[in-house]
């Protein structure tokens, strides 16, 4: 059962094989409120949501956060995030999505702009870090672009071609990173980012992990 494709998925984790919205929303709201800024509704954070995150935070203010406005909402949105995070769980039908692509004999890893420290013992705790060749988080600071990151991921893989790769991600900044790396993407509306800002990438978008998994398979085979 050799590596016969040579395919390779790429997953992110936030909003993607984690299903993390209610936390997402929760801390951002609480780093919201550290600026007297009101709660947004998901629908809002869909439609606004954008990568490097202080950009996003102009959007709402209407002009970018000083730096210590940033250092307090991000330590906020941070440390929110982690007592959410315990009552989310994986995406409907992740782990035989997983067994799946590994069973014909094709790779799979993760790259997160999640902390890598915290990253790779939630990964470790759902029973899911036997199908990854690889996961990693950032371990740099947060609020930076997913490309370089795409770069140095698929370069400590060896031996995966760019070319029949495909990165399966909720964001915008997944099909950009992905296609920096001489890589392609599938984009899934089940998390961060509203369908209509997915589809400008011209990346596929699609409503479901199966279907990002069937895509996947068919662009790495084409």
């Amino acid at each position: 059962m050799g590596m016969q494709t040579g395919a390779h998925i790429v997953w992110d984790w936030n909003g993607t094989l984690f299903h993390d919205n209610d936390a997402i929303i929760g801390a951002t709201n609480a780093a919201f409120a550290e600026l007297g800024m009101d709660p947004i509704t998901m629908e809002q954070y869909r439609a606004l949501y954008c990568v490097p995150v202080p950009k996003f935070y102009e959007r709402l203010l209407g002009r970018l956060p000083t730096e210590s406005e940033w250092s307090v909402m991000d330590d906020t949105f941070h440390r929110h995030y982690t007592e959410h995070r315990v009552g989310c769980g994986l995406t409907d039908g992740v782990a035989e999505l997983l067994v799946g692509w590994a069973s014909e004999g094709r790779s799979q890893s993760i790259l997160s702009m999640y902390g890598h420290a915290e990253l790779v013992p939630l990964v470790r705790g759902f029973g899911i870090e036997e199908h990854f060749i690889r996961v990693d988080g950032r371990t740099g600071p947060s609020g930076g672009s997913k490309a370089e990151h795409m770069v140095r991921h698929l370069a400590a893989l060896g031996g995966v071609q760019p070319g029949r790769t495909v990165v399966i991600g909720d964001a915008a900044d997944d099909a950009v990173a992905a296609r920096h790396a001489g890589a392609r993407a599938v984009l899934y509306t089940g998390g961060s980012h509203s369908r209509a800002s997915l589809e400008e990438t011209g990346a596929p978008v699609v409503d479901s992990l199966a279907e990002a998994v069937a895509e996947a398979g068919r662009l790495a085979a084409a």
